[in-house]
């Protein structure tokens, strides 16, 4: 089986230590999905700068086909990011040529060859998948802890495995990933940082907790416990390895600086 992640990307600009590291949640699943032994390939729009030739060179390093990665004149995507301890946090984000992200009939045609197609919320691509589950794709959504965006509920019928980003295991996100299972999705997943994460299928709770490890840097780690969960989904594991996969790629993430 084959995996495609379109929309963001960008630059993480870590300015006080003097370097970037190529990021964004499709572009992390990707590559992350890769590292797991599948077939991915990542659709987005990059810039004519320096950012955008290095975003380029890291991704085929990592072997993900960027066949459809357009390179558009202006500036790639940039975040700024500071470490707090082995905490992040995100500054000033530019958005650059993602501004205008769209998906021609030949982008179309390409992530329809493909069985698993992911994107997040700042993918700009949710308009598309009313139409790649009309076409049967496996489809899968990152919403980050945008729960109470209108865009959730605009979304999440097309979507068979939707993840969100939570703090812990409570009453109010057992109940919110239980409504978001009857609004269509099929698993809802809240990752939920060092309390580890929660999945639920319409019948049964999955808990999982973090794998411990020594934190460098929690950049990526979502997006890694994504790509682990779905690459377990693609070689149709139950949904209690689906988060043991998962929780296990996230751990390998944050004893690095970078997302990958």
């Amino acid at each position: 089986m084959k995996l495609v992640s379109v929309g963001d990307n960008c630059m993480d600009v870590y300015r006080s230590l003097g370097i970037s590291y190529p990021g964004g949640n499709a572009v992390n699943v990707a590559v992350y999905a890769r590292q797991c032994g599948a077939t991915t390939s990542y659709v987005g729009f990059v810039g004519s700068d320096d950012y955008g030739e290095q975003m380029q060179l890291a991704l085929k390093e990592k072997e993900v086909d960027i066949s459809h990665l357009h390179r558009i004149n202006g500036n790639t995507a940039v975040t700024q990011v500071e470490l707090k301890g082995s905490e992040r946090v995100f500054g000033e984000y530019h958005e650059g040529v993602m501004n205008h992200f769209t998906l021609d009939e030949d982008d179309l045609r390409y992530i329809e060859q493909n069985d698993v197609v992911h994107s997040g919320f700042w993918g700009r691509a949710e308009k598309y998948f009313p139409r790649w589950k009309d076409r049967q794709l496996i489809t899968s959504f990152d919403f980050a802890d945008k729960l109470e965006d209108p865009v959730v509920r605009t979304v999440i019928p097309s979507v068979q495995y939707a993840f969100f980003s939570y703090r812990k295991d409570d009453a109010f996100i057992r109940s919110y990933l239980r409504e978001m299972h009857q609004l269509g999705a099929k698993v809802v997943v809240a990752t939920l940082g060092e309390n580890g994460s929660l999945a639920y299928d319409g019948k049964s709770f999955y808990r999982q907790n973090a794998k411990p490890v020594e934190v460098i840097d929690t950049m990526g780690a979502g997006d890694a416990y994504i790509a682990g969960f779905l690459v377990g989904i693609m070689h149709q594991k139950p949904i209690e390895k689906c988060v043991e996969l998962g929780s296990q790629k996230a751990a390998e993430t944050i004893t690095y600086f970078g997302a990958w």
